[in-house]
């Protein structure tokens, strides 16, 4: 049985869990938004945590170079047909799994009501093995990304200490919360010269969406600006598997020992799927 077939059977076996699908957004490019998913997707499978990144960087994927590996097919061939779900997750070498955004996500917009259903429940069926789905968004906030971030459990903003970034990431905040109050916004500051520069960051985003949008968000974490983050990216290795002892690492590190040991919430037994809100917000209903 080949390693291809393996996964297959592992990701299709049935148990009782759903994954928490946490979407990870930037107001801008350049702040290390992908770096980030990759690398906490890479830290919670140490920590013993099965976790999927959904490429949706629409066009601009880039998980594939971060992680030095290419994956043959996509989304796209999933949403044309070509190929089941369970054919296009592909693991990384890194633990965990990933599918490939491709080019051309807008087709998700024109797909009809069979193939919604079918991406429901194939997702569905994968959520079953899975305790994180990370969705890596596109910069800035498209009518298609805000779909995604709308069905999310939870929304882990990065952004780094430059106002550019602070403005930006405040203004999708500020999208997302005209549609949907209610899903919990964390931030995650990074390349911040130092703990007291992060947090000063983070209050200042704090203070403007406490007082405009009249909405909490909490401090999820802090990563230093890291020259070794450069040489992995270049590598194509994530950079806490490269080098697990550099100052990012031990930001990311911390990051994700902090979502792996927060009490859990149990969500509302009526609460629907993750993909099942994306079927619905892509059909019209619910925006």
């Amino acid at each position: 049985m080949d390693q291809a077939e393996q996964l297959r059977r592992q990701i299709f076996k049935t148990e009782n869990k759903t994954a928490k699908a946490i979407a990870v957004l930037s107001g801008k490019g350049g702040v290390g938004k992908s770096g980030f998913t990759v690398n906490l997707a890479a830290q919670l499978s140490v920590r013993g945590k099965r976790a999927l990144i959904l490429d949706l960087d629409i066009g601009y994927g880039n998980i594939d170079l971060l992680i030095g590996e290419s994956s043959r097919h996509s989304m796209i061939d999933f949403f044309q047909g070509e190929k089941r779900l369970s054919e296009i997750i592909c693991r990384s070498s890194a633990g965990f799994d990933y599918i490939s955004g491709g080019t051309g996500l807008s087709h998700v917009v024109s797909l009809n009501e069979n193939q919604l259903s079918a991406f429901s429940q194939e997702l569905d069926q994968a959520f079953c093995t899975y305790d994180y789905l990370l969705l890596d968004l596109g910069a800035g906030m498209t009518s298609d990304s805000l779909k995604f971030a709308m069905s999310a459990d939870e929304l882990a903003v990065v952004t780094t200490p430059e106002p550019t970034a602070i403005t930006d990431a405040y203004s999708a905040i500020k999208v997302i919360s005209f549609h949907e109050k209610s899903i919990p916004v964390s931030i995650v500051v990074n390349k911040a010269n130092d703990e007291k520069t992060a947090r000063l960051t983070f209050a200042r985003m704090q203070s403007a969406v406490t007082r405009f949008i009249e909405r909490e968000v909490s401090f999820a974490g802090w990563m230093p600006e890291d020259p070794l983050v450069s040489e992995a990216v270049k590598r194509q290795v994530p950079f806490s598997i490269l080098f697990p002892k550099c100052p990012a690492s031990r930001g990311i590190c911390r990051i994700a020992e902090s979502m792996v040991s927060a009490p859990s919430s149990e969500a509302p037994k009526q609460k629907p799927s993750f993909f099942s809100r994306v079927s619905q917000l892509f059909r019209g209903g619910g925006e």
